[in-house]
């Protein structure tokens, strides 16, 4: 029998399951399961990418520093105090695992990223789960969760896969009556949809305990190259630095993502394709009959009267070659997250819900 054991918390992590990506027996199949960018990735970025592939052979910029450039001047941040990872994903386990531990509690709320409790049972900490209220982050329930062994708040903001976003005036709430031993992390990694919001820039700037994370994959179309970055006070920077690998963002991903944070009009051109039909969808869901918030992000959460209701929205969205994401594991069994897409795959989705609802 083996002696060889994996750390506490290890075998408490549930597998991430990802947005599925085929139907058996179709072709074109329309994939709207994982929240990605229908314009794909800036023409700008494929160039870099091209480009900088005859670099291969070279170790990449172990600091990053002409990335983190360009995000401070894009986004009017100092640079000394951005850490850039695989996706936004390995700026939360930076975080985590830098400053918690066995015996420690991580918050996280009911309808949050499913990478949370993960992240928490990867560092050896304890997630601790607090619910929210008609789905939007409820404030006084994480606070009347912190304990003394309380060491990390994990907020998404905006939610997924709700959709919604906490007001800035309960974020500042939340980041003053907070103890001083305790981060809050605000991952927003769909904030550019979000119209007016910084994404808890200003707090990570004021804050000794305040981390904003972003993300490439969104609206800059980039997931398959998995860059994120992060931006808090300098020291927490430091340690975070520290454990990151001295290599973890390739060549190309570095060209790629700095190309595209410098493409200003490719982002407002995005923002304002997602708006128009994000708009559109929900006003057809809803004459649907299917219920769904105001989301602040490039996705809506269609809420059916029931399980079985779902499923055969699902199934009749399915039948079209039509791939969407269902949330049970959010604690929505009943919900259906749909990536916003351009005007002919919205016009798509429209159409097969509604010869389904013709038909039920």
């Amino acid at each position: 029998m083996t002696r060889i054991t994996p750390q506490p918390g290890i075998m408490d992590i549930a597998l991430y399951q990802g947005g599925a990506s085929h139907l058996a027996g179709v072709r074109d199949v329309l994939k709207l399961s994982s929240n990605e960018n229908p314009a794909g990735p800036p023409p700008v970025a494929v160039e870099a990418l091209t480009q900088a592939a005859s670099a291969m052979h070279l170790y990449p910029s172990t600091d990053h520093a002409a990335l983190r450039t360009a995000i401070a001047e894009v986004w009017d941040v100092d640079a000394d105090r951005v850490i850039c990872g695989v996706g936004s994903d390995e700026v939360l386990q930076f975080v985590t695992q830098a400053f918690s531990g066995p015996g420690d509690e991580i918050i996280h709320t009911a309808h949050g990223f499913s990478m949370y409790p993960i992240l928490a049972n990867m560092a050896g900490a304890t997630p601790v789960c607090v619910p929210e209220h008609e789905r939007v982050v409820d404030v006084d329930a994480i606070l009347g969760a912190v304990t003394e062994r309380t060491r990390i708040v994990l907020l998404t903001n905006p939610g997924n896969p709700t959709g919604t976003r906490l007001p800035d005036a309960e974020i500042v709430r939340l980041a003053d009556e907070l103890p001083d031993h305790v981060i809050l992390v605000i991952d927003g990694a769909y904030t550019e949809y979000a119209e007016g919001y910084d994404g808890g820039r200003a707090l990570a700037e004021t804050r000794p305990n305040v981390l904003m994370t972003r993300t490439f994959s969104k609206i800059y179309g980039l997931g398959g190259l998995r860059v994120g970055w992060g931006y808090g006070p300098k020291d927490m920077i430091d340690v975070m630095t520290r454990i990151r690998q001295p290599f973890n963002l390739s060549t190309v991903a570095l060209a790629a993502a700095e190309a595209a944070v410098r493409d200003v009009k490719w982002v407002e051109d995005c923002v304002a394709l997602n708006a128009d039909q994000r708009a559109r969808l929900t006003g057809a869901l809803r004459q649907l009959g299917l219920a769904c918030d105001d989301s602040d992000t490039n996705f809506v959460l269609a809420r059916a009267a029931s399980v079985a209701e779902a499923d055969g929205a699902e199934a009749a969205l399915n039948a079209d070659g039509i791939l969407v994401r269902r949330v049970g594991g959010y604690g929505f069994p009943e919900g259906i997250r749909i990536t916003v897409g351009n005007a002919e795959q919205t016009g798509r989705v429209i159409a097969a819900l509604t010869e389904w609802r013709n038909a039920s």
